[in-house]
């Protein structure tokens, strides 16, 4: 307080002024000063707004495979964000800060996810559609993210059902040998019983010329 009191003494001693009088002054000084400085200041910068054009419709894609798939995995920014749950294929472009690249789930994008879903997996072992195996409790989550898929993006395809690969399968055919048969080949000859080749083996005395 005894400091206070020595500037209060000291105002009207040096400047002939009251308190109030010396503070209003320099009140108004200052406001003048910032008055002034804003008017010279240049003016703000306008701010850029980015400009959020609409997603185009979604495009119906059929059957495609598992390769064909993997190439809408938000890398091109030229084609739609799409992933497939149990084999049908939704497109997921209005997510795709969830679901394109630097996402929380932008390595689903491109794939079949049903397990890694069903799991709650980030494991590139689960990014697939075999849901063999699953749980109870996992098969209904996944069920859960099926529905919730159905009913917020716009399904546009399903996979193409890999064809078996049956001819590496099939054990390799024995090779075939053709058996030699020992019956005896037909002749339009006529056989000669084994009377008749006696007759002709023994030829009768009649035959031979008396003595």
């Amino acid at each position: 307080m005894a400091v206070l009191q020595d500037v209060l003494d000291f105002i009207p001693r040096y400047t002939g002024l009251t308190p109030v009088t010396f503070f209003t002054v320099v009140a108004l000084v200052m406001g003048i000063y910032y008055l002034i400085t804003s008017m010279l200041a240049p003016p703000p910068a306008p701010v850029k707004r980015s400009v959020v054009l609409p997603l185009p419709p979604p495009v119906q894609l059929g059957e495609v495979t598992l390769e064909e798939l993997a190439a809408y995995n938000g890398s091109d920014p030229q084609k739609p964000l799409l992933m497939a749950i149990k084999a049908q294929i939704y497109d997921v472009s209005q997510s795709r800060a969830f679901y394109g690249p630097g996402g929380p789930y932008a390595l689903f994008a491109g794939k079949d996810a049903s397990r890694a879903l069903a799991k709650m997996s980030f494991e590139d072992s689960d990014l697939t559609g075999d849901i063999e195996g699953l749980s109870p409790y996992e098969l209904e989550a996944l069920t859960d993210w099926e529905y919730k898929f159905m009913s917020k993006y716009v399904k546009v395809g399903v996979i193409k059902p890999s064809a078996p690969d049956s001819v590496d399968r099939e054990a390799p055919a024995a090779e075939f040998e053709p058996v030699k048969s020992e019956a005896p080949v037909e002749s339009d000859a006529p056989i000669e019983s084994e009377t008749e080749k006696v007759v002709e083996a023994e030829p009768t005395a009649e035959s031979h010329p008396t003595a």
